[in-house]
């Protein structure tokens, strides 16, 4: 995928999810007792995974107790967010655990205190396991991002007094997301993004430096737009970067309050650009759960240029999920056994796949 966009030219950033399982890692291994729970927990659900008697016996001792019939989960060292589900799966099935090991052997077996270690570290977890959700959603795209990362660090630098035995990891989290992701209001594509996403705007910036730069780079934006339209094409300044300077637990709700506490800075205007940017970023937030394209479509008559803009930057996705998705569902269509498919009829296929409520349609 990198090789692709170098050959097409084409500006790409890396792939947020990407980083931050990198960011997640460094967190887990960073407090030696969190990495015994999490070896502890791995042993118990291996045991149960090589045995078919021993699932047996804890199906039977779900039922008796009236729980959900649910499997363990085993994580995988590739994706952190599998450890987080193995954590969960464990903690679910607590009292079924208890009652199997009074009556039968297991390879480990968790204290008192690593079962509210793995419980803290769960909820430390949860706004990751969020966060990357909703940045790999098939509709996610680079503008959110910076409010995201924003809101994340924000979660992660409050003390809660139920931090005891976790205070280690949440520190080396928040230092290993600040690093990663130091230069991210720094990048214009995700600034500009930011900015014409009317759900977000300028109220994410967590420096007024990048937040002036972000600005003048989308007037710059705005500027080409309007001399192409006028046919007095001039050489536009390039955008620039941001010199480096030194430097509730649910994530929705974080985005919220960052939202209610940033109001607008006044500053001069002076073109058409600075009129149309200023005066779009001056009016009111859209709501978090609405779509930032349907406000352009209704909104282009009044911001022509910033709307072209927006049109742009908006399209640009955040994270390869889809793409590796895309790549895994071709996988499956086109094979050695089925290797003779033209490419037009492999496209067709991996289309409906995508769109299943077109399958009624294409069949009639």
């Amino acid at each position: 995928m990198v090789k692709a966009m170098d050959d097409l030219e084409v500006k790409s950033v890396g792939c947020v999810s990407h980083t931050l399982q990198l960011a997640v890692h460094e967190g887990l291994l960073s407090q030696r007792s969190v990495i015994d729970a999490l070896a502890t927990a791995r042993k118990i659900v291996g045991h149960f995974k090589h045995s078919p008697l021993a699932y047996s016996r804890l199906e039977d001792i779900q039922k008796d107790l009236k729980m959900d019939v649910k499997r363990l989960q085993q994580d995988v060292q590739v994706r952190w967010n599998s450890s987080l589900y193995m954590l969960q799966s464990i903690l679910e099935q607590k009292r079924a655990l208890s009652v199997y090991a009074a009556d039968y052997s297991l390879p480990a077996t968790l204290t008192a205190n690593q079962w509210t270690l793995m419980e803290k570290t769960a909820e430390v977890l949860a706004p990751f396991e969020e966060l990357t959700r909703d940045v790999s959603n098939p509709t996610a795209s680079a503008a959110d991002v910076i409010p995201a990362i924003t809101a994340l660090k924000r979660v992660l630098s409050r003390e809660k007094t139920t931090d005891q035995g976790v205070r280690t990891m949440k520190s080396t989290l928040l230092e290993a997301v600040e690093t990663r992701f130091a230069e991210v209001e720094e990048e214009p594509l995700y600034s500009i993004a930011t900015l014409v996403d009317p759900r977000y705007k300028d109220r994410f910036f967590t420096k007024s430096d990048n937040m002036r730069l972000a600005t003048d780079n989308l007037i710059l934006e705005v500027a080409k737009i309007e001399r192409a339209a006028s046919e007095e094409p001039e050489a536009a300044e390039p955008m620039r970067k941001t010199p480096r300077q030194e430097a509730s637990s649910s994530l929705g709700s974080v985005l919220d309050e960052i939202l209610e506490e940033n109001q607008l800075e006044a500053r001069s205007v002076s073109t058409s650009a600075d009129v149309q940017v200023q005066t779009y970023l001056s009016e009111k937030t859209s709501p978090r759960k609405s779509n930032p394209l349907h406000y352009w479509k209704d909104n282009s008559s009044r911001f022509p240029s910033l709307a072209a803009v927006a049109t742009r930057f908006l399209c640009a996705p955040c994270t390869s999920v889809d793409s590796e998705r895309l790549f895994s569902a071709v996988s499956n269509v086109l094979d050695e056994k089925r290797n003779r498919l033209s490419p037009d009829r492999v496209e067709m296929l991996i289309f409906l796949k995508k769109k299943p409520s077109l399958n009624c349609e294409a069949g009639e």
